[in-house]
């Protein structure tokens, strides 16, 4: 059977609901649209629902912005607001007060370096607290941050990693950012999910490692990704659709070239793709050209997203000032 790779639950939903009429049993869906972007927020509610899209009960939102690739200054400020407004949503279910943000990724590896370059630009006040002795402020959280690196470089689990930074430091709340995989080239840096429900690193590459989750951590765990890659053989599959799509109409109903493409299943597309692929490209995954600038311009949304929402007193034109 094909599975295809993705780490976002509105392709997760996309790909069960294919050729079906009704929604799927156990699942929410709820869905804003304005001319700059779109917000999905899709909500599995029981064992049902988590089978079906194979992801785990929460709360998934996720906005969607295909001028992400090309943005100005105005749209990525105005997406930073969105994602703030999104965030707090989830925060304010999440009793906290000490957040820390986990930067995943590796920061050689430019489309694995969003995590790491979002850690850069976050406001950590952990050490004013610590130093000054104090619980509390009015304009400012207590907020740290850790770029853990991968295993390749470590040696170690990143969830090892953070549990004992958790254990050592306390946070009562853990946001972790991460690259993300998609099947659909549309969503590929122009897309960024949030979730309630943790990480696992690597999933959507095929390299799943140990959950990043309140369950393992014994702390809430917010997860905003953004897909950087798509499977190579997804893309091609999707492509190969197209191309048979785009044939069919232009042959004739009931012609024997027509029913030879009729009769062309998911998997016989995917068995003849893995055939050609193999000997060359095994496990290939695919990243915009221009992915530097893209790292760079979404990190700085996120950044922004996450230190105007979990700091009381900071907005836009602070972060926009002292961070960027």
């Amino acid at each position: 059977m094909f599975q295809i790779r993705t780490d976002l639950a509105v392709e997760a939903r996309e790909i069960y609901n294919e050729g079906k009429e009704q929604e799927i049993s156990g699942v929410e869906i709820e869905k804003e649209e304005t001319d700059d972007y779109k917000i999905v927020r899709i909500k599995i509610l029981d064992k049902t629902g988590e089978e079906k899209l194979n992801k785990k009960i929460g709360n998934y939102t996720t906005i969607e912005c295909s001028a992400l690739k090309r943005a100005d200054q105005d749209l990525k400020d105005n997406i930073s607001k969105v994602l703030a407004k999104e965030l707090k949503a989830i925060i304010s279910k999440k009793s906290h007060g000490k957040t820390l943000v986990v930067g995943l990724g590796n920061r050689n590896v430019t489309p694995d370096a969003l995590g790491p370059k979002v850690v850069e630009k976050i406001l950590v006040t952990r050490h004013f607290f610590k130093a000054y002795k104090k619980e509390s402020d009015e304009t400012m959280a207590n907020v740290s941050s850790i770029s853990p690196g991968v295993m390749g470089l470590t040696g170690m689990e990143t969830s090892e990693i953070i549990k004992g930074i958790v254990e050592k430091t306390e946070p009562e709340l853990i946001i972790a950012v991460d690259a993300l995989a998609s099947r659909n080239m549309k969503h590929i840096s122009s897309t960024i999910q949030i979730s309630d429900t943790g990480i696992s690193p690597g999933s959507g590459v095929g390299n799943r490692r140990k959950p990043i989750s309140e369950e393992y951590l014994g702390v809430p765990v917010i997860a905003i990704g953004i897909p950087t890659v798509v499977d190579a053989a997804t893309l091609i599959n999707d492509t190969i659709g197209l191309i048979i799509g785009e044939m069919k109409q232009q042959s004739e109903k009931g012609q024997q070239f027509y029913s030879l493409l009729e009769d062309l299943e998911e998997n016989d597309k995917y068995n003849l793709i893995k055939e050609v692929l193999s000997p060359y490209m095994d496990n290939v995954m695919v990243t915009p050209k221009e992915v530097d600038d893209l790292i760079n311009d979404l990190s700085q949304i996120i950044s922004n997203g996450i230190n105007i929402s979990v700091h009381p007193g900071i907005d836009l034109k602070d972060v926009n000032r002292y961070l960027n």
